[in-house]
């Protein structure tokens, strides 16, 4: 595997994370509509905000998994800790695309079919970099 693979796979998931926190906020703030996330099926304000602060500290937590395999953030746990933690990550995004693919919201289609395939691949990288 090339030396900046896990470097590029890094500065994405890095990226892709930090603009979902932010979404996650929007929804929260309510500048975006709820009903553009999970799959639409929320039914009031409340279920929102305790589904998307849930949304904001798992991505938090994948955030600081990715800063703490690339040694850019020290976190208690070393790098096999890490390491699974990412193959785990990486099955979750598989299987978050395929729902994505058969969700009946034309935005998790569109848009998180592509990024959750991408940040399986990038998981799959870092969790195969010492």
């Amino acid at each position: 595997m090339s030396i900046r693979m896990p470097k590029i796979a890094g500065i994405s998931m890095i990226t892709i994370f930090s603009l979902l926190i932010l979404f996650h906020l929007l929804i929260i703030a309510k500048v975006l509509p709820y009903s553009i996330v999970w799959g639409g099926r929320l039914k009031s304000p409340m279920e929102m905000y305790r589904l998307e602060a849930i949304s904001v500290l798992v991505n938090v937590f994948f955030l600081l998994v990715v800063l703490g395999k690339r040694k850019i953030l020290k976190l208690p746990a070393n790098s096999k800790v890490l390491s699974l933690a990412l193959w785990l990550m990486c099955l979750l995004f598989f299987v978050n695309t395929l729902g994505n693919l058969i969700s009946t919201n034309k935005w998790e289609q569109l848009i998180f079919t592509p990024m959750t395939c991408i940040l399986a691949v990038c998981s799959a990288i870092l969790a195969r970099t010492r």
